[in-house]
């Protein structure tokens, strides 16, 4: 069985209440269409609340940890993969994630929007200050979307792994 995996990816201690209900209802969305979540399994921010959220809707979560003693780990998270790479995990989050949603934006969230990019990963970029999305735009090579709400965020996964 071949899994999709979808990474979600947003700020941890910095994010807003907005964000993170984003952030759950991303997790459960994704989650409902039978892919596996993908965070930095974090038991802060974005990370949390969309494992919250896929575990609600009975999903299956990754979290790729920076530390190597799992302990800063969300009990929302199925498999932890600890690295002890402390933000240079970002990289595996990328790579590991056939679609990388930003929820938000923080310093560690630019590092996995800018990796995505260069790796040609598609992108969605979610709650994002218009300065910000102008960035994006202009160093996107590959496929790059700004989805509004949930629902437009999953219609365009939908079609990017359709294709």
């Amino acid at each position: 069985m071949a899994y999709i995996i979808i990474g979600v990816m947003g700020p941890g201690i910095s994010a807003t209440p907005t964000q993170m209900e984003t952030a759950y209802a991303l997790g459960y969305a994704i989650a409902s269409s039978g892919w596996v979540l993908l965070t930095g399994g974090r038991q802060v921010g974005v990370m949390e609340a969309a494992c919250q959220g896929a575990k609600a809707a009975g999903g299956l979560t990754v979290g790729i940890l920076p530390s190597n003693d799992g302990t800063d780990r969300s009990a929302a998270v199925d498999i932890p993969i600890l690295t002890g790479l402390g933000d240079a995990r970002n990289a595996i989050n990328v790579l590991s994630s056939q679609v990388v949603v930003a929820c938000g934006l923080g310093p560690g969230t630019a590092s996995e929007i800018a990796l995505a990019l260069k790796a040609q990963r598609p992108v969605i970029l979610m709650a994002m200050p218009p300065g910000a999305i102008a960035l994006w735009q202009s160093l996107a090579t590959g496929p790059l979307a700004i989805a509004g709400t949930v629902a437009a965020a999953l219609e365009q996964i939908q079609q990017w792994l359709a294709s």
